[in-house]
């Protein structure tokens, strides 16, 4: 690090001095915190976005967002080349800058992580890292501050792409870096297009029987704005957005939101009795979340929700149907035997119901630690990965072999069985791959798939929802004095340390009918997180008071 860049630095981190005692940790939603004591933290992530882009020589994305977190939160965080989360491998240093004592210190680590992965400043490569930002009020000044971290690594340019959804941000990373079209206009085009060739391809006898109308929830924030404006160019899907984000509308995230629906089952602000029985979506408040649900009664304000478990069902479901199709055998068929590996991923929070239901279809599951990035990191091992958390969190992912593949077996198909059941598995596999966000998971894009593929089966939204009958199940936390005397493996569902543990967690397990428990260590606060399933609600909600009884007898002060 030339003198130059190091008074640059010094002089813009002297602006941004970090607040007394706070100490934040970057996780999968990046760094989140009160928005008024964020701005030392925004600016050193932007010097960090640029530090990568030189590291990749591509260019990185800055999202400004507190996804559903309350209106006076916000955070950010680094998409990477692909499009998809900061690495792993950067997690410790992006800490290690966000708590840098004072400017000297900060410069000092900068100069020294530089060294150790050969980053050179001032050099002919220049770094670009593209900022966004969703709707809150703190969103505009943090976006300065980003813009004064990149601008502190001599030659970064930092280009506001204004307000956007999180997955639009992701979307547009991973295009520019595969040199494709990469505007706000390509992504909605993308996504309408690919959603107009899966309309054509569905059956003709194949229809819902409710009206086609969807009726949205967006959170009051970015992704209602969002979705009135794609919804123009959609033919055949009648959307009606509630909840957009329009002045005097309603609170970000307040009383709405996938979050709050998936969480408290009720219906969100603006949904209630004329809308029983109406195919509803809750998008949350960056749009990256996505859960539907109908209202169940007049008398009350209780939904049957359908959450990223059966999201993901559904999606594992017409993937499957697809494959089963393109693989038979006819006549005049190109013999092609190309095995295409199809992976489901979950996490322990999955619900045990939608695991069983995935394994009776045959297909292979998975489970990894609870975090996108190991889902996406597990998905990306398959020819095709599909994976979803319960909250709504997910995508399918295709790789680059089984794209071509699918390419080349569609030409093949045109020349010699143009028209067929299989040419038209081909085309809404790859037509999927276009209309899924495979950078990350996109609300947006979801609600397109999950219209066309209830159009393809001709199902109701309660239908789609008799697929299984999900296991009642209970979460509790435990406070403890230190959440790392917790040592998990097998996907955190199995305790290592302390010693007994375990043993304590399966007895109690073992009786209840179909009783199911496991504990993790939070990543942010002192607490363990305990979760349990069984037959009923009544049993579940003792087979976790139990295993917590356990916890704070080995560990902790008491139950919260």
């Amino acid at each position: 690090m030339d003198e130059q860049q190091r008074r640059v630095l010094l002089e813009s981190a002297s602006r941004f001095p970090i607040p007394q005692g706070v100490k934040l940790s970057y996780g999968t939603a990046g760094f989140r915190a009160d928005a008024s004591i964020l701005s030392s933290t925004v600016f050193r992530v932007g010097i960090l976005a640029a530090l990568r882009s030189l590291k990749t020589q591509s260019v990185i994305g800055l999202m400004i967002t507190a996804s559903h977190n309350q209106v006076s939160d916000n955070g950010v965080k680094v998409a990477d080349p692909s499009g998809g989360m900061l690495t792993q491998e950067w997690e410790p240093f992006a800490d290690a800058l966000a708590n840098a004592v004072d400017a000297e210190h900060l410069v000092q680590m900068i100069s020294e992580f530089a060294k150790k992965e050969n980053i050179s400043f001032g050099g002919v490569q220049s770094a670009e890292v593209l900022l966004g930002r969703d709707t809150r009020p703190s969103g505009e000044s943090l976006l300065e501050a980003a813009k004064q971290g990149i601008s502190s690594v001599v030659g970064a340019v930092a280009t506001d792409l204004g307000i956007l959804t999180t997955p639009q941000l992701h979307w547009i990373v991973r295009s520019r870096n595969k040199s494709k079209k990469s505007s706000e206009t390509d992504y909605f085009e993308q996504l309408s297009s690919s959603f107009r060739c899966l309309m054509d391809l569905i059956p003709r006898e194949m229809t819902i029987s409710e009206t086609d109308e969807l009726i949205v929830d967006g959170a009051n924030g970015v992704g209602g704005e969002k979705l009135e404006e794609l919804k123009k160019l959609l033919n055949g899907l009648v959307i009606q957005v509630r909840n957009s984000g329009k002045e005097g509308e309603g609170v970000l995230n307040q009383g709405v939101g996938a979050d709050f629906v998936q969480k408290e089952k009720v219906v969100p602000s603006g949904f209630g009795q004329n809308d029983v029985g109406m195919r509803c979506a809750s998008l949350d408040g960056d749009a990256d979340r996505l859960v539907y649900f109908h209202v169940l009664s007049k008398s009350d304000n209780k939904i049957e929700l359908v959450d990223g478990d059966k999201i993901l069902s559904l999606f594992a479901l017409f993937i499957k149907e697809q494959l089963s199709i393109l693989n038979k055998k006819e006549e005049k068929e190109i013999n092609d035997d190309h095995p295409v590996s199809l992976g489901i991923v979950q996490t322990a929070y999955a619900n045990g119901a939608s695991t069983d239901y995935l394994k009776q279809l045959g297909l292979e599951v998975v489970f990894t630690p609870t975090g996108v990035k190991y889902l996406h990191e597990k998905a990306s091992e398959y020819d095709i990965g599909i994976y979803f958390e319960a909250n709504g969190h997910g995508t399918i992912l295709f790789s680059e072999n089984v794209l071509c593949w699918l390419e080349t077996r569609n030409k093949e198909l045109a020349s010699t069985s143009e028209g067929s059941e299989q040419q038209k598995s081909v085309k809404r596999l790859l037509a999927v791959s276009e209309l899924i966000n495979q950078a990350v998971g996109d609300a947006l894009s979801g609600v397109l798939l999950v219209e066309t593929i209830l159009r393809h089966m001709g199902w109701s939204i309660q239908r789609w929802s008799e697929l299984y009958q999900d296991l009642p199940s209970r979460q509790l936390k435990v406070k403890v004095v230190d959440r790392t005397a917790v040592i998990t493996t097998n996907a955190e569902t199995e305790v290592v340390k302390p010693s007994g543990l375990q043993e304590a967690i399966n007895s109690e397990t073992a009786k209840y009918p179909k009783g199911r428990s496991f504990i993790r260590p939070s990543g942010t606060e002192d607490v363990i997180r305990v979760y349990a399933e069984a037959s009923t609600q009544e049993a579940a909600d003792g087979l976790a008071k139990s295993v917590a009884q356990h916890v704070d007898r080995f560990l902790g002060f008491g139950t919260t």
